[in-house]
Formats: structure tokens, sequence, C-alpha cells
């Protein structure tokens, strides 16, 4: 039998279409939009600094010694950022299935609470086994309290995004009437907070830095979910379900899996932020644990546009910007709360920033340009 041989030439593989022109553009709406949205974001910042009487260029140059300007400082910057790229997780993965996950915060004193009980019942074991005992434990609360939003949509119908909000409220209540409550420390008198944990079963130091072993915890998690997104079946199939949930259904997808899973995997990230914390800063469950890392996560994730692995770096970018805001209070004596009006300013100008992506014909590709 002799061999027919064709004239026709064969499509290139998908991944390697209008590469590298068209990924290059891409990308680059990826970078300009929101670097170019955090610089209006500075500029609206700086004329508010003006109209209360402060230099904006001063107010800068201290928001940038503060943040990064030092080794002490970038110490600051990495701990403060630790949290945040937990808690960006509990909204991006979500996200990849279309849901807008606001109640990070709610797994985060969650989270911690169960660790903290784990952490006093073992603490008599080995501390390793502890330590896993206590992630374990602080990941399937925030998960599953995350999944409940989740389950409320898919189930009933009911909005995640207010479903969300509301049980993070729900959360915080929950929290403070058993710390202050059933798990009370009794030696804890103006501050109350369970028992404190064994120094043995506490989160250590990175070699040679001030900064804990959250951190690396927080980017292999990012990396794991991005690989998982990005490079594997399942990831796929959540983003056909972000995209177009009617079609993912006609597809044979299993939607409802899918939206749940993505729903506990990010709430158990934040719940391990809510055990980091507890384990590695603050010792027990208290007060202190009701920080706000939940809701600056959220601005973490918008910026990153929900890409795990961008989110590491825009953590980093506002941790800096929070650890700054001690140094804005002793040098201009202004309230410390001051760098939370600029994340207000980003989180608006950010989501404002959304409606342009795809207007501009230098970032499309070349066939959607003629």
């Amino acid at each position: 039998m002799s061999s027919v041989k064709s004239d026709v030439a064969l499509p290139a593989p998908p991944l390697l279409i209008g590469f590298p022109a068209d990924r290059l553009r891409r990308w680059a709406e990826a970078l300009v939009i929101p670097i170019g949205a955090l610089a209006v974001a500075l500029i609206l910042f700086g004329v508010f600094m003006a109209v209360i009487g402060q230099d904006p260029l001063e107010v800068y140059r201290l928001i940038w010694k503060g943040g990064f300007g030092s080794s002490f400082s970038w110490q600051n910057t990495l701990q403060r950022a630790a949290p945040l790229i937990l808690t960006a997780l509990c909204v991006a993965l979500p996200a990849q299935a279309g849901l807008i996950v606001i109640g990070a915060e709610g797994a985060v004193v969650l989270g911690g609470l169960a660790a903290a009980v784990t952490g006093h019942a073992l603490g008599g074991g080995s501390p390793l086994v502890t330590q896993m005992a206590m992630s374990l434990a602080g990941m399937l609360v925030g998960g599953l309290w995350i999944a409940a939003s989740g389950a409320l949509r898919h189930f009933r119908g009911v909005n995640e995004t207010i479903s969300s909000l509301l049980l993070t409220y729900i959360a915080i209540a929950l929290f403070n009437h058993f710390v202050e409550g059933p798990l009370r420390d009794p030696a804890s008198l103006n501050k109350p907070s369970t028992t404190p944990l064994d120094a043995s079963v506490m989160v250590g130091l990175l070699p040679g830095m001030d900064v804990h072993w959250g951190l690396v915890y927080g980017i292999v998690f990012c990396v794991a979910c991005f690989v998982l997104v990005r490079c594997t079946v399942e990831g796929f199939a959540l983003r056909i379900v972000g995209g177009n949930v009617r079609a993912a259904r006609l597809a044979g997808l299993p939607v409802g899996a899918l939206i749940l899973g993505s729903c506990f995997l990010g709430g158990a990230a934040a719940g391990l932020a809510g055990m980091v914390e507890v384990a590695a800063v603050h010792g027990s469950a208290n007060a202190s644990l009701i920080a706000g890392y939940g809701f600056a996560g959220i601005l973490v994730s918008f910026i990153a546009r929900h890409n795990p692995l961008a989110i590491v770096p825009v953590a980093i970018l506002l941790g800096g910007i929070a650890a700054s805001g001690g140094m804005l209070q002793r040098r201009l004596d202004l309230p410390d709360a001051t760098v939370l009006v600029l994340q207000g300013i980003a989180f608006l100008v950010i989501l404002t920033a959304e409606t342009l992506y795809g207007r501009f014909k230098v970032f499309q590709p070349r066939g959607a340009q003629t």
C-alpha cells in the first residue's frame, strides 16, 4: 500500500499560535493596566494629603522608607505579606469559578481558633505532629466555612458575595463568644484569649531573618494553586465553569463539585493564615487575630487579577504600604490608619480599571487589530 502525501498544512498547536507576539501583548496588558491604576491611586492619595496640609512627596518618601528602605523594613513587610498571600488565595481560587467571595476574614479567625484549640489539646506530643495537626485543623475549618458560601450559591442561588460577607460577621461573633467565654484562659484578664501555646509548637523564623515560615507556606500554596489552575484538567474545567457555567453543564462537567472544591481550597488557605498568625505571632487566639487581613486580601487578589503567582509580589507591595503606617504616625503625626485610605483609593481605582481590559488596540492580537 503506497503512502499518500497531503499538501494540506496541519494547524499549529494551540499553545504556539500567536506566540510570542500575541502572548506578550496580553502579558503587557495585564501589567500596564494595574500599574497604571496604582499610579492613579497614588496621585489621588497625594491630592488628599495636600488637602489636609501634608507634603505628598514627603509622604511617599516615608511610605517607601517604612516599607522597603532598610533590612528591618523589608522583614517587617514580608512578615505582613505572609497572611495577605494566603487570604488573597481565598478570593482568587473561587474567582476561577466565577465567584466573588469576600469572606476570608471569617475563615482566618475561625481557622486560628481551631489551630489554637488543637495546639493546646496536643501540646504534650511531638511538636512536628502538633504543628501539622494545627495546620490541618485551621485549613479544615476555614475551608468548610468558605465552602458554605459556595454551597449556598450552587444549591440555593444565594449571592456568594453577600453570604460570605455575612458569614464573616457570624464567624467573628462566634470567635468572640468562645474566646471570651468557654475557651478563655483565666489568666488573661485585660485581653481575653485562649490558653497560650507551648513554645515548642510555635512556628519558627526563617534562618537569619525576623520573618516566620508562614511566608514560605504562602508562596508554596500560591505555586501549587497556579499549577492546579493552569496545568491540570481540573483547573481547566474550573476555568470553563468560571467562563460559562451553562456551557460547563452542557459539557457534562461536575459544576457543583468544582465550585465547592475551589471555595474549600480558598478557605483552607485563609484558615492556614489564621493558624500561622496564632502559632507564629500571637501565641494564642485573641482579638488581635481580627486584623483585617481577610479584607486586605480582597485588594491583593483584584490587583493580581486572581493570578496565584501574581499574588506574591502584590502582597509584598501592600505589606510594605501597611508597614509604613507606623512611620507616618511618628514622623508626620498622621493616624496609623492613613495607609487604609490609600488602600481604599487603590481598590476603587482597580475596580474601575477592570473596564479598560480589551479596549486598547495595542494590546489586542494582530488579527483583532484589523
